[in-house]
């Protein structure tokens, strides 16, 4: 088993390939296989047939049933990529096919092994990301490009749209990401023309990324979204419904630890932030916080990436000294191309969360004892939590308000 390309040792300015970012794609991996190898069916058989084996209650009985299989047959990043989008489908499925009240302590050994040696080759951690979710999720339906996910979970189209509308935000930010290396050696070679042409790329991706994340409202039914989709994206970490963790059977026999798939974990808005230099108040001096957590849930190259954007010359200080009204605005309209962003995703959560919750409970209340034993209940452990564990508004508020703060003064 073997994870391909690996990181190399960098230098200013940047060049995208050597983090694995795509020309084309950005931060989505280009092309994503569809199908393993042949040795590896077994996986795949459960893999496609996900959201029926959850909703008829077969997928734990069908995992115990699974093959313990080798993972060095898999050969190259692509590969590891789709096994590590696969397992950690059914991993999710596994965990939460009872709900919240019906969760499990251990995670099979056939199931658990190949699941950590590949997030071992990845650097990833064992389960489902948003590098799982959506960046290696997708393929094309006919050559057309019309869209569709490669696996599923329970939720119907409402999660085949909540996967390729978040997909299409990412894409939305590819010329933005091309606008970061841009200003970068604009900065390091003195050319104010090309840093300002950059930052407004960069102000038209972010505004361009609000407009297709827009798209959410016309494809995701916020009850189904609520009530059926967001279970299978919780993590273990910080989750009252699992407040001991998971131990991965014949990997540690102490229980671990691990939050669930968030759109905290996508490099973009990291790697935004960095050039901006807008610092999120949850940071302590040591850059502690729940946000830079999140950024162990990235593919090591990516997570470089934005590493690296920090370690280049200020972008805010270089605009500020060279006293350029036209530089300063450019930063501006970046900043609060940010900050609007930041705005209309608070928007989404209160209406796929909050009044979802509210509309949930209410049914539940009018149900009252009319509800049988097997009526779905709301999911209790995630009402003022995002998936990845965070109290979802006070995160989100704080980080487009200090977003806001990083303007400069003209």
């Amino acid at each position: 088993m073997e994870a391909g390309d690996s990181t190399e040792e960098t230098s200013l300015p940047l060049v995208l390939s050597k983090f694995q970012l795509s020309e084309e794609y950005g931060f989505l991996l280009p092309c994503p296989l569809t199908e393993l190898p042949a040795p590896y069916g077994p996986w795949m058989e459960i893999a496609h047939d996900l959201p029926q084996l959850i909703t008829s209650h077969q997928l734990r009985s069908r995992v115990h049933q699974m093959p313990q299989l080798s993972t060095q047959h898999l050969r190259g990043h692509k590969e590891l990529h789709l096994a590590h989008l696969v397992l950690s489908f059914i991993t999710m499925g596994y965990l939460w096919q009872e709900g919240e009240e019906g969760t499990v302590k251990v995670l099979p050994r056939n199931l658990a092994v190949p699941f950590w040696e590949v997030s071992q080759a990845l650097g990833l951690p064992p389960i489902l990301s948003h590098a799982d979710f959506v960046l290696a999720n997708w393929r094309r339906k006919n050559p057309n490009g019309n869209l569709d996910t490669i696996i599923s979970l329970p939720g119907g189209q409402s999660l085949r749209g909540f996967i390729l509308v978040t997909l299409l935000v990412e894409k939305a930010a590819v010329p933005g990401i091309k606008a970061i290396v841009q200003a970068i050696r604009a900065i390091l070679q003195l050319e104010e023309e090309t840093l300002h042409k950059a930052l407004q790329e960069l102000a038209d991706a972010i505004r361009d990324m609000r407009e297709a994340l827009q798209r959410m409202q016309d494809y995701v039914d916020p009850a189904v979204f609520y009530a059926v989709i967001r279970i299978f994206l919780s993590g273990w970490k910080d989750n009252p419904a699992m407040p001991d963790g998971l131990i991965y059977e014949g990997v540690c026999d102490q229980p671990m630890a691990f939050s669930g798939g968030s759109a905290a974990q996508s490099t973009i808005l990291h790697a935004f932030d960095e050039l901006l230099g807008i610092r999120h108040s949850q940071e302590n001096s040591h850059g502690d916080s729940w946000s830079c957590q999140m950024r162990d849930y990235m593919p090591p190259p990516h997570r470089a990436f934005v590493e690296e954007i920090h370690r280049a010359p200020s972008l805010k200080q270089h605009v500020l000294s060279s006293g350029d009204m036209r530089l300063c605005t450019a930063f501006n309209q970046c900043v609060s191309a940010l900050a609007d962003f930041r705005s209309h995703h608070i928007t989404i959560v209160t209406k796929y969360i909050t009044i979802a919750a509210a509309k949930a409970k209410a049914e539940q209340a009018e149900l009252g004892d009319r509800a049988g034993p097997s009526t779905g209940k709301p999911p209790s452990a995630l009402e003022a939590k995002g998936t990845g564990g965070s109290h979802i508004f006070s995160f989100l508020k704080s980080v487009r308000d200090t977003t806001r703060e990083g303007m400069i003064s003209v």
